[in-house]
């Protein structure tokens, strides 16, 4: 639908400098880079920056300089964000929270849900469950997520790529609970607040098998420390299959080596939150 939009997008991504330069090192690949790759493909004539709202020497955008974009997106982060001693968060929440007052469309993945939760007055905690990662499976749209513009077109249950310890466990107010799962009961939100709307995922649409390969190869330390491997070398058994089955996703073996499905393996399906938000959320704005 917005092949030919031109749009002027900005990415907030919530990772400090040190973890970067870690990405770098661990051949991991950025979260700003795979949303420009998404962006690159469904609106090519858009303008695109990324701003490092963690780094303390970055200068955030504020009042009407905030308006200089159509629409904000927010990558993961391994920050903690009810760390309010921590500068590094506090200051991305400020930023999201003027973002809602300025009325810009946002929409975020993994961080991105907890910022927008925290932002508007709800709440994040540390995951009693522990870690999820890899795959989130089988989340279900509640009543209200069949109704949603972010989720038309997803299929009633399906997967996700994720890797998170939080999750957000009290709703602001103005918010709608679109998806949940087992482990982690938000996993879709809309969030109303001031004049801005912001959609989110704690799962990632922007992912695919080879970056989530590439992130888990590097996690393979804390996976086996909180027992989901018994060795590294079984992690980078884990990682080398995902990545063949990128390579190969017709793999009937593979796929059920993996329980992968079309909801995993097709852009079509997995990236369809980021599509609806540039079509439904953040176009429509552009005319109020």
């Amino acid at each position: 639908m917005s092949t030919h939009a031109q749009l002027a997008i900005c990415i907030i991504n919530g990772y400090p400098k040190t973890s970067r330069e870690n990405f770098d090192r661990s051949n991991v690949g950025h979260p700003h880079d795979l949303y420009q790759d998404f962006l690159r493909r469904y609106t090519p004539q858009s303008t695109v920056d990324v701003l490092y709202a963690a780094d303390p020497g970055v200068e955030l955008p504020t009042g009407v300089s905030l308006d200089a974009y159509d629409g904000y997106i927010w990558t993961g982060s391994d920050l903690t964000i009810y760390h309010h001693d921590d500068a590094r968060v506090t200051r991305q929440i400020k930023l999201a929270q003027a973002i809602f007052e300025a009325g810009v469309p946002s929409y975020g993945s993994c961080w991105g849900i907890q910022m927008a939760a925290v932002a508007a007055g709800g709440e994040v905690k540390k995951n009693p469950k522990g870690r999820e990662w890899g795959l989130a499976r089988n989340i279900q749209r509640t009543a209200e997520g069949r109704e949603s513009l972010l989720l038309q077109g997803k299929p009633e249950r399906y997967d996700g790529f994720t890797m998170h310890l939080d999750e957000v466990t009290r709703l602001p107010p103005g918010a709608k609970l679109l998806a949940v799962d087992e482990h982690t009961h938000v996993q879709a939100l809309e969030v109303v607040h001031g004049k801005g709307v912001f959609w989110a995922t704690q799962y990632h649409p922007e992912y695919n098998l080879r970056e989530m390969a590439r992130l888990i190869s590097a996690r393979a330390d804390p996976l086996v420390k909180e027992g989901f491997f018994e060795t590294p070398e079984a992690v980078q058994t884990y990682a080398r299959q995902m990545n063949e089955l990128h390579d190969n996703p017709d793999s009937v073996a593979l796929r059920q080596e993996l329980a992968v499905g079309d909801d995993i393996l097709d852009g079509g399906i997995r990236e369809q939150e980021l599509r609806n938000w540039i079509d439904h959320l953040v176009l429509p704005s552009l005319t109020r």
